[in-house]
């Protein structure tokens, strides 16, 4: 079952911090931060490594279609917190929106040292 859910302002700064530091289109940076933070999320859960994806309406939506166990988790997690499950992925993808960007090296004080 595809799930569609709205390109939060974070992603939407991310992509265009994204596009900014590897001179790029926009379109083509969302399209590039979304897929990192999907392809993290489904890593995580079943494994995978690729992701298909749409934006839709512009840019101001996207629809994912993900793995049966990240359905399942995804499903648990609703069940757990009382939020949908397109709600859910949104947040998840939101906390994977400024991976890999420059400044993000910022480590926390008590990380072991490198």
């Amino acid at each position: 079952m595809a799930i569609s859910f709205p390109v939060s302002d974070r992603l939407a700064a991310a992509a265009g911090e994204w596009a900014d530091q590897r001179l790029m289109e926009d379109e083509e940076a969302l399209e590039v931060k979304v897929e990192q933070a999907l392809l993290e999320i489904e890593h995580l859960i079943s494994g995978a490594t690729e992701v298909t994806f749409e934006l839709e309406e512009d840019g101001e939506r996207v629809r994912f279609a993900p793995s049966d166990d990240l359905d399942a988790f995804l499903a648990e997690q609703s069940d757990a917190a009382g939020l949908p499950p397109e709600k859910l992925l949104a947040l998840h993808v939101d906390l994977f929106a400024s991976v890999f960007l420059e400044g993000d090296t910022q480590r926390p004080s008590n990380a072991p040292p490198e």
